[in-house]
């Protein structure tokens, strides 16, 4: 069985989230703000704290050792698609969905260097630079600056192997940047960046998503990945002052694939074909049906999925970096082409409530 449920953009989604905030901040965003029922539920204050757990789906929520995350969670909304980290992370940076921001996958078609670039690195699939202005590669003005513009300060808490990197280059313009070796650290610039009003702070957290990746939701790394979110969750809520706002969330949740449910495509399956995207989600340009008949999977064609990127205006490059359709594996598999990293555990991309769904946190 393969789940395929589209994203929300209308109220129900991490864009309408990003618009809340924004709106909230300027009194002005790009996107629809979220729905009423949700947006009641959001703390209000001069300086908002904004924590993203990279890979903590809703369904993890219920973990023993995340208890404090469990209490704090309010609601879900939805990651747009695909649901992977750049994605999610271009639409917080620039309030846009997919469509409009142009960051349409992780292993992305780039037909300004006519070639897929694995846009964490920003490089091609096989580990060359790329010649790309990365300060200009989303659309300005993005979030940070339109917050500058109307006189909040944003800062961006970052871990410190982030500083200047391409992705970084490209995601934070305008934004203070602040890195950190340690949560402990992560925690303090946090308070302290925190103390003055006005502002904006976005607090990026990657451990849950990397102990998912490389080990599983069943393992003991896994475990104290989420111990070390919760850890961090209950620190700021018991040291922030009352009169910030502190929200959390998450990027896309995992789902865990074993070495039985991994299908490698052949030479052969690659002839003809560019493929990019992500396993739980194969973009295919080229002929994707006959792909499709001796794979676990659902092929299908753009025509029929165009919004799942969210509604127009376009990004003036979209219709160049699309695929011509979408494999989605079958529930608990992935598909993986020959560039693809097929030894990972925890994967997502796809459009099941487990990578789909993403919580709201707040300080009650």
């Amino acid at each position: 069985m393969t789940s395929i449920t589209a994203p929300s953009y209308d109220g129900k989604g991490l864009v309408n989230l990003i618009a809340h905030i924004e709106q909230r901040a300027t009194g002005n965003s790009f996107a629809a703000g979220l729905d009423d029922d949700i947006a009641a539920l959001m703390p209000t204050g001069e300086t908002t704290v904004l924590v993203l757990f990279d890979g903590l789906g809703s369904h993890q929520l219920d973990h023993p050792r995340g208890r404090a995350l469990a209490t704090a969670h309010v609601g879900d909304i939805d990651a747009p698609f695909p649901t992977t980290t750049t994605v999610s992370l271009a639409t917080i940076a620039t309030g846009l969905p997919p469509v409009g921001h142009g960051l349409i996958a992780y292993q992305l078609w780039n037909p300004q260097v006519g070639a897929v670039v694995n846009t964490i690195h920003m490089t091609t699939m096989w580990g060359e630079a790329i010649d790309q202005d990365h300060r200009s590669f989303l659309p300005r003005p993005n979030l940070w600056e339109r917050m500058s513009s109307a006189g909040v300060e944003p800062v961006a808490i970052q871990p410190d192997h982030f500083d200047r990197t391409p992705l970084t280059l490209s995601l934070y313009r305008g934004a203070m940047f602040l890195p950190y070796g340690s949560l402990d650290d992560a925690v303090d610039r946090t308070l302290e960046a925190a103390s003055e009003p006005n502002r904006l702070v976005f607090l990026y957290v990657p451990h849950v998503d990397f102990a998912a990746h490389l080990s599983g939701q069943d393992s003991q790394a896994y475990t104290v990945a989420i111990g070390a979110a919760n850890d961090l969750w209950q620190r700021l809520v018991s040291e922030l002052p009352s009169d910030v706002a502190l929200i959390a969330t998450a990027d896309h949740g995992h789902m865990d694939v074993d070495e039985a449910h991994k299908v490698r495509l052949t030479s052969a399956q690659h002839e003809g074909r560019t493929l990019y995207g992500d396993a739980r989600a194969l973009f295919v340009k080229g002929d994707g049906a006959t792909l499709q008949r001796d794979l676990p999977a659902v092929w299908v064609p753009y025509e029929e999925i165009s919004s799942l990127w969210g509604p127009d205006p376009r990004h003036e490059t979209f219709e160049e970096r699309r695929p011509d359709g979408v494999l989605f594996p079958h529930d608990g598999y992935a598909i993986f082409h020959r560039r693809s990293n097929d030894r990972l555990i925890g994967h997502h991309g796809g459009l099941s409530d487990r990578e789909r769904l993403i919580p709201l946190l707040v300080r009650r």
